[in-house]
This record gives structure tokens, C-alpha cells and sequence, in this order.
């Protein structure tokens, strides 16, 4: 199964990449980064298929996707 790495001080919470996951992988989560943004998270039961449309739509550059 893919793993996705979010940055946690890049992410803004915007939800772009929450809205182009095309499996529901992603949610906003409880940790705070320095901004004060909640950073996104993958869910726990992720099923996760590495099409990477979360990294390309992320504004931060924030999201690695690994296979």
C-alpha cells in the first residue's frame, strides 16, 4: 500500500488535496503546526493507490507520495 508524507510546517489546511483524493485517503487532523493551521493526515483506514493527485494539487508543495 502507498504512504503519503505531509510536511507539517507547508500544509495551510486548505483541503485541495482532501477534495482531489479519489479514495477518501485524507482528513484534516488534530496536530497544530506553527501557523496554527490543523495539518492534514492520512485517515487510519487509508486505502491509498499512490495516483499522487494530492501532492499535484497541493499549492505548498507539502505531500510526498511513496509506493
Amino acid at each position: 500500500m502507498a504512504r503519503v508524507e505531509i510536511t507539517v510546517e507547508y500544509c495551510k489546511a486548505c483541503e485541495l488535496c482532501i477534495n482531489a483524493c479519489p479514495k477518501g485517503c485524507l482528513q484534516i487532523g488534530e496536530t497544530t503546526n506553527q501557523a496554527g493551521y490543523d495539518v492534514v493526515e492520512m485517515k487510519p483506514d487509508a486505502e491509498c493507490v499512490a495516483c499522487k493527485m494530492c501532492a499535484v494539487m497541493c499549492p505548498e508543495a507539502a505531500i510526498e507520495v511513496f509506493k
